[in-house]
């Protein structure tokens, strides 16, 4: 296990979201660019492309979009130092994390569930509106094998996203690996996982990225 992922787990509670994407980093998973700032000096040699977001970067506050925390398609350094400022009106103590945004996917969600009678379980679903309106996530209890993965994904009635649909790209295999590598970091640490969510994931026909990502330690 990576130094940074054990420092990590020695918290309670949520993390930040750029402590939730080092670990991903660590265990292989894509996700967005991004830089950590507090002060507006921090903006200079951003190392970005334009358009980015800027997020409030919490372990205080886990939903940002409830709290006017988020501001998406920032489309150039004018307009992110006025962004910046408003922020730091907003959330004067906390930093604040500039995301460089990704293009749209087929959307998936895959999230580490605590159930009461099974322990640890991995939740996959089709994003966006599918899952607010069939509910149509499938879930097994961790560790998984490549075949539950598979079956997983078999499972879900919006699986045809993710072979070739409308001639829409995305990589069926690269989500099974994702699935599996999520199911990996429930299995090494079962026991300090309360619960995690990466939503929303944007799959491509050769690549994926984990946009959001949220992570509660017992």
């Amino acid at each position: 296990m990576k130094e940074n992922v054990k420092n990590l787990i020695k918290r309670k509670g949520p993390l930040a979201e750029n402590e939730v994407k080092d670990l991903l980093k660590a265990y292989g998973i894509r996700t967005t660019k991004y830089k950590l700032v507090n002060k507006i000096e921090d903006l200079n040699n951003l190392g970005l492309k334009f358009p980015v977001a800027l997020k409030v970067c919490s372990s205080k506050i886990l939903h940002k979009t409830d709290v006017g925390g988020v501001k998406l398609n920032i489309k150039d350094m004018a307009e992110l130092k006025k962004t910046f400022k408003d922020f730091k009106k907003k959330f004067p103590k906390e930093n604040l994390l500039v995301d460089q945004m990704e293009k749209k996917g087929v959307e998936i969600i895959i999230g580490l569930v605590q159930d009461p009678t099974f322990g640890l379980s991995i939740m996959f679903g089709i994003g966006g509106i599918f899952t607010e309106l069939y509910k149509d996530v499938t879930f097994r209890v961790v560790p998984i094998d490549k075949y539950d993965a598979q079956q997983m994904i078999e499972e879900i009635k919006g699986k045809k996203l993710l072979e070739g649909f409308r001639n829409i790209p995305a990589n069926k295999e690269l989500v099974i690996d994702l699935v599996m590598k999520v199911s990996k970091i429930g299995n090494e640490l079962i026991d300090h996982i309360d619960q995690m969510d990466l939503n929303p994931v944007f799959v491509y026909g050769d690549d994926l990225c984990v946009v959001d990502a949220k992570l509660i330690l017992k």
